[in-house]
């Protein structure tokens, strides 16, 4: 170690007495050039080798006045870009909680590249970190809808093999095994469907057909639903020719009607309606006499995975996922979606779609 002290101070003394040794050949150099530009020969050789020293000194002091400016700003740039480099080091290492408020203090509110980067730096983070916490909060959900049915069916499959069953405890086993396995098959349906949705390019093949026979049409092939519940279903349709993507919609209509009906008590009533705005849009009303929500849960409901009253949701074996279906659709098609209701007073749905027919 004091080698290597000894070696590294006798090269900085090398340096800079190489450093006088140019600066004093580099000043009699210039000297010399300037006494034969201007003939000046009556200076003695004393006074020529003054301005000599002096001239090399100046010199020797102009570059190490130089070279300390530079190693300030460097040092000085090192400081300031530390911070940042610490903190993508973080976000590398998936740690999105970074403070860069040190640029804040520094330079205020002043546009200078120091403060732009940074704020940048701490936004992206901020967009990083909540992206982590959704996507942990997607893993974990589905995790906990696919692990509640397999429970079922794995404690069902067991007490099959038990020879003391009756032929109708039987019977009850495997229907809730059937039905449990319907759910996991309907909740990876729907997670195909909303990743295929929020794809780059997601499959969407609009053309014009008639709402009002779509509307028609999706009544009827859910007709043993409202009828099991004996429900009033009013129907009031327009005769509309629309732009849009068939199928796409076909899912719109079928998951909000079956939200209608799962949440209508017996002997209620649905009604649909749909009709052309004064404005030019049409608007798709479905509106139900059932338990209705609070206003925190409307806050909530197109959110993924979100169940306003779980039981009741679990019993009817939804996954919390097609009204975010039926957002992510209505979005594509440049389209907004408005809820109204409250509690125990039903539920109203309306469809406004601002630019059909416009593909």
């Amino acid at each position: 170690m004091k080698i290597t002290k000894i070696f590294k101070k006798s090269g900085e003394v090398l340096s800079v007495l190489i450093l006088l040794f140019l600066c004093w050949t580099a000043a009699y150099f210039i000297s010399s050039w300037f006494y034969d530009s201007y003939s000046i020969n009556r200076l003695s050789l004393y006074w020529k080798q003054v301005i000599d020293s002096f001239l090399g000194f100046f010199l020797f002091g102009l570059i190490m006045f130089g070279i300390s400016k530079v190693r300030f700003f460097q040092e000085k740039q090192t400081l300031f870009l530390r911070p940042m480099i610490e903190a993508m080091k973080k976000m590398a290492q998936g740690d999105f909680n970074i403070d860069l408020s040190f640029y804040k203090k520094e330079f205020g509110n002043r546009n200078h590249p120091f403060n732009e980067i940074a704020e940048s730096i701490s936004h992206m983070a901020k967009e990083l970190g909540e992206m982590e916490q959704m996507r942990q909060e997607f893993i974990s959900n589905v995790s906990h809808e696919i692990q509640s049915p397999l429970t079922s069916i794995s404690g069902f499959a067991h007490a099959l093999k038990s020879e003391n069953l009756s032929k109708e405890e039987r019977s009850q086993y495997l229907h809730i095994i059937e039905v449990e396995s319907m759910r996991l098959s309907k909740l990876s349906e729907n997670l195909l469907k909303l990743t295929s949705l929020e794809s780059d390019h997601p499959p969407f093949e609009p053309k014009t057909y008639r709402l009002d026979h779509q509307l028609r049409r999706v009544i009827l092939a859910i007709e043993p639903q409202w009828r099991n519940k004996d429900l009033e279903m009013e129907v009031s349709l327009q005769k509309l020719a629309i732009t849009a993507d068939e199928d796409l919609m076909d899912q719109v209509w079928i998951n909000l009607i079956h939200n209608s009906i799962k949440f209508t008590p017996a002997n209620g009533k649905i009604t649909v309606k749909v009709e052309k705005q004064e404005t030019g849009r049409i608007a798709v009303s479905i509106k139900d006499t059932g338990m209705g929500m609070t206003k925190e849960v409307q806050m909530h409901i197109f959110e993924r995975f979100y169940k306003g009253d779980p039981s009741r949701t679990r019993t009817n074996g939804g996954s919390g996922l097609g009204l975010s279906i039926v957002k992510k659709i209505i979005e594509m098609h440049k389209g907004h979606i408005q809820v109204e209701s409250s509690p125990n007073e039903g539920t109203e749905i309306k469809v406004v779609m601002e630019s059909w027919g416009r593909f």
